[in-house]
């Protein structure tokens, strides 16, 4: 008897004990919450040390080293994908970034990405490289143009605002990026790429214009 009321005593004890630590990570996790504003251009300077610390130690280009600017914590937020990238973007031309992207492809994270029909053919577009690299790639294709300009990444963290992923937009532009780990803030973006990534399914427009070929509809 005096064993089994232990045994109780010692469950009800451990299950107040993982409440009270839930809780307590919880909180501490919610003191966490990424809410920042970035604001371009940005200075230029070399980011080979966020894409790869040992050889940044070797890095030999004229950029400023070490400096930490408006871009190089952009590019810290996307590389912190660790499962997934969500990114609707209207024009998509600089390297960097399109490195950063490739690189977490190759890592394995799951990347989806929406852009303008018409400007993923542009000059210097990295729609291309993204393809090349095996990344699902999908044009909107519609008379609306898509002008969208945000990032979901794991599900959790929004960037948005109205910087461009391009070199201009980076380096000349006075832009503005907002970045968010508020859920009533990320769910309504996560739900318009999920609206525009269906309506725009490759298979669902073949279908469209077999129908309309056929005089269905």
């Amino acid at each position: 008897m005096v064993t089994m009321k232990i045994v109780v005593l010692g469950a009800v004890a451990f299950t107040v004990s993982l409440e009270l630590l839930t809780r307590l990570l919880n909180r501490l996790r919610s003191g966490r919450t990424i809410n920042q504003v970035l604001f371009f251009p940005s200075e230029v300077a070399c980011v080979e040390h966020i894409f790869s610390p040992t050889s940044a130690l070797v890095c030999f280009c004229s950029l400023p080293h070490g400096v930490e600017t408006t871009f190089s914590r952009l590019l810290r937020h996307i590389l912190s994908a660790s499962t997934s990238l969500d990114l609707c973007i209207f024009s998509f031309s600089n390297m960097e970034l399109s490195r950063a992207v490739v690189l977490l492809h190759r890592r394995g994270v799951t990347i989806r990405v929406l852009t303008d029909k018409d400007y993923s053919a542009i000059t210097g577009s990295q729609i291309g490289a993204l393809r090349k690299a095996g990344i699902c790639v999908r044009h909107v294709e519609c008379s609306t143009l898509m002008h969208h300009k945000f990032a979901v990444v794991d599900g959790r963290l929004l960037i948005t605002g109205s910087l461009n992923w391009t070199l201009t937009a980076v380096q000349s532009n006075m832009e503005n990026v907002l970045i968010t780990e508020e859920p009533s803030l990320v769910k309504p973006f996560i739900k318009e790429f999920h609206r525009i990534w269906g309506l725009n399914d490759p298979a669902r427009n073949h279908q469209n214009q077999k129908l309309i070929i056929h005089g269905i509809c």
